[in-house]
């Protein structure tokens, strides 16, 4: 997720980004005396229009769920039917409490800067800005446009994995086409090679990508959005049936998973909860913005809850057998191929949303050099690369596993892990932190790192051996 502002009339809905307040929306407190107030007294004014806490939590928990609940199974695989699920609460508590550091820090600059809002590259710039040391205050853009190429990796990431998901899933469909029957009783999927390489199915997605992201205003993405969302929720709901319906494997699973394994676990993991990037802007937008860390850990509990349900139904319903996707071990069936066809139609309207992040970072450094005749086919040819870019790098990795374990240990362990703790040290170094608080930040931020180094060297090894591995198999065939 990312912390870029939208503006209101261009996106009012929060499913995968996000929006931001009006400027003339002011941070305000009962202190007048220019000292930054206590946590718990902060206020905003003027936000009528802000949403409530209902909808806060429903936004909350639409930008914590995303493609990376469907691969939670082969997460729990991959770190043991026990020691998965205790991880993965864990996880869940560390990833809300660093989120709560995020909106601490942003309350405490905001007030004592009279800001009306900071974004995350904003947040990590001010806070750098207002460090007692030289090194960090000088390095203080460079620290906004660190956490800003992180925001535009964990964004085009996600729109990688969207990518090789359609092209998996589909091409399950269509190669399923001439099997499929009205029998969904069994719990195997069955697996028929036929139709064209899964990367052909990538480069077909492109065209119509491209034409996708050339709308520039997500308000006429809206009814999209919400039928996407409708879609997803009615195949979840399928999946979840079949899952409850058919558990078979149950004690003959292995508890622990090796180091390697459990690297992988990791990547999936925190790619799961990549909600980080929506926090701010919706606490932003609340009118009382003081029940946001109630609404930030009941959201995180519901989240915590649906991924280790989904972890673990998953995996003892298809045992070793379960693939990247839990979409992609059901039954060749109607009615589920017309889940996978619903669950795709949800990832390709998100595409477009997730990429708008991206391309709002992007996009205005190249149209501000160009004169105002050439700004739109400039724009319109940036967006069209992206997608390219995307697109060959999805081709390049056509592993979704392997993909969103990357994409989780490099750049949602940043986000989500690494920097939040040491942010909240750097923000509160002068208000006299206790030495205890210290040493259990530092030691999120090295558990952070050590998964980031673990995952990413684990998920370019695994990436090169199935590399090397298709190569010997087309190289035998063709001899």
């Amino acid at each position: 997720m990312s912390t870029r502002r939208l503006k209101n009339e261009d996106y009012n809905d929060y499913s995968s980004t996000e929006n931001s307040p009006d400027n003339d929306s002011l941070y305000s407190s009962t202190d007048i005396s220019g000292s930054p107030p206590a946590f718990g007294n902060y206020q905003r004014l003027n936000e009528k229009n802000g949403i409530n806490w209902p909808e806060a939590l429903i936004h909350l928990l639409k930008g914590n769920i995303g493609t990376g609940l469907l691969i939670l199974p082969l997460a729990v695989k991959n770190a043991g039917i026990v020691l998965g699920p205790i991880s993965m609460v864990v996880m869940g508590v560390v990833a809300v409490h660093c989120m709560q550091m995020l909106v601490k820090c942003s309350h405490y600059l905001c007030t004592k800067l009279h800001k009306p809002f900071l974004d995350y590259g904003t947040v990590v710039q001010c806070s750098l800005e207002e460090s007692s040391s030289l090194l960090l205050k000088k390095n203080s853009t460079f620290g906004r446009c660190f956490v800003e190429f992180f925001l535009i990796l964990t964004q085009l990431g996600f729109c990688c994995v969207y990518f090789v998901f359609l092209a998996d899933n589909i091409k399950q469909v269509v190669d399923a086409a001439n099997i499929t029957n009205n029998d969904c009783s069994q719990n195997i999927s069955t697996v028929v090679h036929g139709s064209m390489d899964s990367r052909l199915y990538i480069l077909s997605f492109l065209p119509f990508i491209i034409l996708l992201v050339f709308i520039q205003n997500l308000k006429y993405l809206t009814p999209l959005s919400m039928l996407a969302n409708l879609a997803m929720l009615v195949s979840l709901i399928l999946i979840f049936i079949h899952l409850f319906g058919h558990i078979s494997h149950s004690s003959d699973l292995p508890k622990v998973g090796d180091w390697k394994s459990f690297a992988m676990f990791f990547g999936t993991a925190i790619f799961a909860f990549e909600g980080i990037g929506v926090v701010l802007p919706l606490e932003n937008k609340m009118q009382k913005p003081h029940q946001f860390p109630a609404i930030l850990y009941s959201a995180i509990a519901i989240v915590t809850i649906l991924y280790v349900s989904t972890g673990v139904l998953g995996y003892t319903c298809f045992g070793e057998e379960i693939k990247g996707s839990v979409t992609l071990n059901l039954p060749p069936c109607w009615l589920y191929q017309s889940v996978k066809i619903l669950y795709s139609f949800g990832i390709f309207i998100t595409y477009a949303v997730q990429f708008f992040v991206a391309a709002e970072i992007l996009v205005p450094l190249a149209v501000i050099r160009v004169p105002e005749r050439r700004k739109l086919c400039v724009n319109l040819a940036v967006r069209a690369a992206l997608v390219i870019l995307t697109c060959g790098l999805a081709i390049s990795i056509p592993h979704l596993e392997i993909v969103i374990s990357l994409v989780g240990s490099v750049s949602s362990s940043t986000l989500a892990l690494i920097i939040p703790p040491l942010l909240e040290i750097v923000t509160f170094q002068s208000e006299g932190m206790s030495r205890w608080i210290i040493v259990k930040n530092i030691l999120i931020s090295m558990v952070g790192f050590l998964g980031f180094l673990m995952g990413t060297f684990v998920s370019v090894e695994q990436l090169l051996f199935k590399t090397i591995t298709v190569t010997n198999v087309t190289d035998f065939l063709q001899s």
